[in-house]
């Protein structure tokens, strides 16, 4: 389904994407920064990053807490301590053309009312695709290291990074300030990672998609002698929090950093304006395929760091930096066959099985191709020729077919009707209820199809979930296969069954430690936080980030379950669904709806039904009247819609989850209809009775300045990310709204405030600057 374009985005429907894209974007950024695991390619992530930034630019008033543009990187792993960053690590905004290099050229002239005479020198560094690290020296000894993180609190992985050779104890010379944070990169030569590939296919252990994930896989081993035994390098290129300043430009920098023993990159330049800035991305895309290490772009930097400080920072990102990107490798290959992949939700994905083909230095196998719709659209069948594109080390994507007028073509793909599991079940297309049809055909079994009982509980036993160790794939799809695990209860039944326990200690494979840590793997998650405990269920729609929040509001799994099970006997009819969906038709129109008095006979026979509309709905806007007269025929139907609008809605129960900020309809109704099942509920209660404890949420504070306050944030924040911003107010008691009313307490705006501002203005509520807020919640 074709996207709108964004000038032709209504309000409601500019909310709507957001939220679309907020989801999507934060799953992806878990993928790529913590599980090494990404499925969309760069060109692919920084397109739906784009179209969120060009709605939150022609809608600013609907930029949301949680919104792509103010995050960077992801949550950090649990596997790992926390370091919090002296200086965020903040990303880069990209260019992918000539015009946008001049572009950015031109800002920054004129931010600096530079005459066009005087020359800009920037330094032009080859962008490493790895994975960034901070390394903390104090007195010139190497202290801490940290990974990205989410740009201001990393993962300490300090023993790990000791292994590098090219990262030293101890810095060299006397002059290094006595604190530094050196910031770089980890990689792989190209080379090194094969050969490790190649030893790894001969002895079967775990080969890697390319070096970007093989680095990152590399540098969070729990063992750093693992780590040390991989062929890993650092180049350094910044830094951080420092003592005292010691250079006055990039390239002085970087001259100091080589001089206290990093490796900076030799392809490093420093060129003056647009034009010396293409020319050298020109010549390292030339030269791309020799260097012997991936690089995606070229990143360029203005050389003078007292311009660097002038330009600062715009929401997560410098002015005075971008990121040059290159467009995406292609080749082309012969499409062997397509097999169909089965999601947790039931959802068939296709994936082109493809005669195996070198693409930027990666051999490739397999291609995405998203859907039926996709497949029919791209019209590829078996035997083709076929343009495939690999932008990022991602799995790639099929472009199109080369040869598709040769004679003797296979017939059309026909997609599946029913689901590849012995069940055969009728694979469905979900409509909206505004009448769209998704894309997306699922199988209807949930987990009574094999597929889907694999994928759930392997999301269950997952990192991010219960994470429980020792319980892989392949022990979840050995055990399914015999019987031992249908659902999440029956994975701590197996740690007390000693008949299937002592079975497991004969088999290859396993033996007395490895059953001895599966046991103690499982019995360490008896206890687990609620909020881990939510997303564990996997329900459909509910994220990691949801779960937090719904953890965060209802504070212990009883409030949790009785508000879901509330709700599960509140959910709205697919009629009120239909005009809640409705264009024009905002929650402000159905509730008008609903508290009208409409006489069953219509008072007005003669009238257009546009105007018996206005008639019996004064006030109503245009837009809205033709969004309500799209759903009826005549007057009958309003009456009607209006007996649907006061009976068949949400009850309150629906609505309190719904109304938690962050969560929304979608998620409410996701979790309602989830406990509206009884298979369901009877899953959870069993999982319950094998668990010692589930953990209440951290409570709130009581005891601070803000505690109990209703706090919104606004406009372009500064010193802080709106996430960082919400979790800070939050631990310290605060209710954190993303809308003003005469119930908020405080709002914090900062640059390019908005609606929101003239609203708390309005109703009197009191304005506080990034500053103020700091000083009032003591930093």
């Amino acid at each position: 389904m074709a996207e709108t374009p964004v000038d032709a985005l209504t309000e409601d429907q500019a909310r709507e994407e957001l939220a679309r894209l907020a989801h999507e974007l934060a799953r992806h950024d878990v993928l790529y920064h913590q599980q090494d695991t990404p499925e969309v390619s760069d060109a692919e992530y920084d397109a739906l990053k784009a179209r969120n930034a060009a709605i939150e630019a022609r809608f600013p008033d609907l930029i949301r807490p949680d919104s792509p543009s103010l995050k960077v990187g992801a949550e950090v792993s649990s596997q790992f301590a926390p370091v919090k960053h002296g200086v965020p690590m903040l990303s880069l905004d990209n260019a992918f053309d000539a015009a946008e290099v001049a572009d950015f050229v031109a800002r920054i002239r004129r931010f600096l009312k530079l005459d066009e005479a005087e020359p800009v020198a920037f330094v032009a560094e080859p962008k490493i695709d790895g994975l960034s690290a901070s390394l903390r020296y104090e007195k010139g000894v190497f202290v801490q290291g940290a990974t990205r993180g989410d740009g201001r609190t990393g993962e300490d992985v300090t023993a790990n990074l000791r292994t590098i050779a090219d990262i030293p104890n101890r810095l060299a010379g006397e002059d290094c300030p006595e604190v530094i944070e050196i910031r770089g990169e980890v990689y792989a030569p190209n080379d090194a990672f094969d050969a490790f590939n190649r030893a790894a296919e001969a002895t079967g252990t775990r080969t890697y998609a390319n070096p970007r994930n093989f680095a990152a896989g590399s540098l969070r081993q729990k063992d750093p002698a693992i780590t040390a035994k991989r062929p890993l390098r650092f180049f350094a290129y910044a830094w951080g929090e420092r003592s005292t300043d010691f250079a006055d430009t990039q390239w002085g920098a970087l001259q100091a950093l080589k001089a206290w023993g990093f490796r900076v990159n030799q392809r490093s330049r420093r060129v003056e304006d647009a034009g010396g800035l293409l020319g050298l991305y020109e010549q390292l895309q030339t030269d791309r395929a020799g260097l012997g290490y991936d690089i995606d772009g070229v990143v360029y930097k203005v050389d003078r760091l007292d311009w660097q400080q002038r330009l600062g920072f715009v929401a997560r990102s410098p002015r005075w930096a971008i990121a040059h990107k290159f467009p995406a490798q292609q080749a082309q290959t012969v499409l062997e066959g397509i097999d169909i992949q089965v999601g947790r939700t039931g959802s068939h994905t296709p994936v082109a099985r493809l005669h195996p083909v070198t693409v930027g230095g990666v051999v490739v196998r397999n291609a995405t191709l998203h859907n039926a719709d996709e497949i029919a659209r791209l019209d590829v069948r078996i035997g083709d020729t076929v343009t495939l594109q690999r932008a990022g080390d991602v799995i790639p994507q099929i472009l199109g077919v080369v040869d598709a007028d040769r004679p003797g073509r296979s017939a059309p793909y026909a997609f599946p009707q029913t689901c590849a599991c012995p069940l055969k079940t009728a694979l469905v297309k979900e409509t909206t209820a505004s009448g769209v049809e998704s894309v997306v055909r699922r199988c209807t079994g949930e987990l009574a199809c094999p597929f889907q009982k694999i994928e759930h509980l392997k999301h269950f036993a997952s990192r991010r979930a219960f994470d429980i160790e020792g319980l892989g794939e392949k022990q979840i799809a050995a055990f399914v296969e015999r019987g031992w695990i249908n659902e999440p209860a029956d994975i701590f039944s197996l740690a007390r069954d000693e008949d299937r326990l002592a079975q497991l200690r004969q088999e290859e494979g396993y033996g007395e430690t490895s059953v001895k840590n599966l046991v103690e793997g499982i019995d360490a998650r008896r206890t687990i936080s609620l909020d881990r405990f939510i997303y564990g269920m996997g329900v459909r729609d509910i994220g990691e980030q949801t779960s937090l929040v719904l953890a965060r509001a209802f504070e212990s799994w009883t409030a949790f379950e009785t508000a879901c099970v509330a709700a599960s006997e509140g959910v709205p009819s697919e009629a009120w669904e239909r005009l809640a969906d409705a264009h024009a038709v905002s929650p402000r129109v159905v509730a008008a709806l609903a508290e009208a008095n409409l006489s069953p006979a219509d008072p007005w026979p003669e009238a257009p039904l546009d105007q018996k509309i206005a008639l019996g709905l004064p006030g109503l806007a245009a837009p809205s009247r033709r969004g309500l007269a799209s759903l009826i025929e005549d007057w009958s139907g309003l009456v009607e819609l209006a007996r649907v609008a006061r009976e068949e809605g949400p009850s309150d129960a629906l609505n309190q989850i719904a109304g938690v900020s962050g969560v929304g309809p979608v998620a409410a109704r996701a979790l309602a209809l989830f406990f509206r099942e009884p298979h369901n509920r009877a899953m959870v209660d069993a999982l319950v009775a094998q668990l010692d404890r589930i953990e209440d949420a951290e409570r709130p504070k009581t005891d601070t300045a803000v505690a109990g306050k209703t706090v919104v944030f606004t406009g372009a924040l500064e010193r802080f990310t709106r996430d960082e911003a919400k979790a800070r107010a939050e631990s310290l008691g605060a209710k954190v709204s993303g809308s003003v009313s005469k119930k908020t307490d405080y709002l914090v705006a900062g640059p390019g405030a908005g609606s929101k501002l003239a609203d708390a203005q309005k109703h009197g509520v009191k304005v506080l600057t990034e500053d103020e807020w700091l000083a009032l919640i003591g930093g």
